[in-house]
């Protein structure tokens, strides 16, 4: 008698933590679709300034009322037009990684190419990208192709806190 009610115990127990998997679950997916959230649709627009790509768009709010905390993200490697101006035809791969940094992104396929993307999203919802790829030819910069890019200055400005 007392295993099988050591055993009913057990199984109520598992059914409690499956209810409360399925339920959380649940309550995740439903902030992701949430029909309370506001109607207004994600305005996206995309403006080629002198600051590269920058993009708006416009942040959702839980409930359609509380704002929603989105921190900043960085990734790739910050090119700025002081960093492209720098670089000359004929240089080395390590004057180029003095210069530049390191590549994000080297190819097996395509060894004579080196990638500088970068892309920054800020809590806000704006997003700023840029590319740039340098083309080595006999292990020297034959040429180099990027879009509009930022200056350090601008980059900086946006990473300073805003004063109130």
């Amino acid at each position: 008698m007392k295993y099988l009610q050591h055993t009913l115990n057990q199984s109520m127990k598992l059914l409690m933590v499956a209810f409360a998997v399925v339920t959380g679950s649940l309550f995740v997916s439903s902030c992701a679709l949430n029909p309370f959230a506001s109607k207004a649709a994600d305005a996206t627009a995309v403006a080629p300034a002198e600051s590269g790509i920058i993009q708006k768009s416009q942040s959702k709010k839980l409930f359609g009322v509380l704002p929603v905390y989105r921190a900043d993200v960085q990734q790739g490697n910050f090119v700025s037009k002081e960093m492209v101006s720098q670089l000359k035809v004929g240089m080395t791969p390590e004057q180029v990684r003095f210069v530049m940094g390191t590549p994000l992104l080297t190819d097996i396929f395509h060894g004579q190419r080196w990638d500088y993307p970068f892309r920054m999203r800020r809590g806000d919802g704006q997003i700023t990208t840029s590319h740039v790829s340098v083309f080595f030819n006999e292990g020297r910069v034959e040429r180099f192709e990027g879009g509009d890019l930022p200056q350090e200055k601008d980059y900086l400005d946006q990473l300073a806190i805003p004063k109130k």
